[in-house]
């Protein structure tokens, strides 16, 4: 699936619905420590030929290596759920499920490039880690604010990220 249908897949799979108050069934939440936990909105925009944009809220629970992203749409429904342990990731929208073999290769399905997932966990917390080809600015992260530029590989990207107070 290429980045134009799976942006498209996760705006027209509305509400992927669940049991519990975040859309989920509790044996699929994931293990969270405090300050493992985030949700806001975050917008992701992709230049060249043909241009992508998306942008959803967010939750966001656990660390690189394991845990989950939410994806919802205005409403509050479920558009996307993005779940990763060691060795497997999944995605699922409506009633369709996909896995991959780890979250970085989830991301870029999911998003159509490629995401320093690991880095962005740093990102949220603070922390400046250098990626090649990215340019955080967290300058505003202590309000909540968060812009990532990618200027390589092509085609450039930038990644906003507000969180919630």
């Amino acid at each position: 699936m290429g980045a134009g249908a799976s942006i498209a897949t996760f705006l027209i799979a509305g509400c992927a619905g669940g049991t519990g108050a975040n859309g989920l069934k509790p044996s699929q939440e994931a293990s969270v420590r405090p300050g493992d936990a985030w949700s806001g909105r975050l917008a992701l925009q992709v230049d060249g030929a043909e241009a992508q944009s998306f942008s959803a809220s967010f939750e966001l629970k656990g660390r690189p290596d394991a845990g989950e992203l939410i994806l919802l749409n205005p409403l509050g429904g479920t558009i996307a759920l993005l779940q990763w342990s060691p060795g497997t990731a999944t995605l699922r929208t409506g009633q369709d499920q996909r896995r991959f073999g780890s979250l970085e290769a989830l991301a870029a399905e999911a998003t159509g490039t490629p995401i320093p997932v690991a880095a962005l966990f740093d990102w949220l917390a603070g922390t400046p880690s250098p990626v090649p080809g990215w340019e955080p600015d967290l300058r505003q992260q202590a309000q909540g604010r968060i812009v990532a530029r990618r200027t390589a590989p092509l085609p450039a990207a930038v990644l906003r990220v507000i969180l919630d107070r």
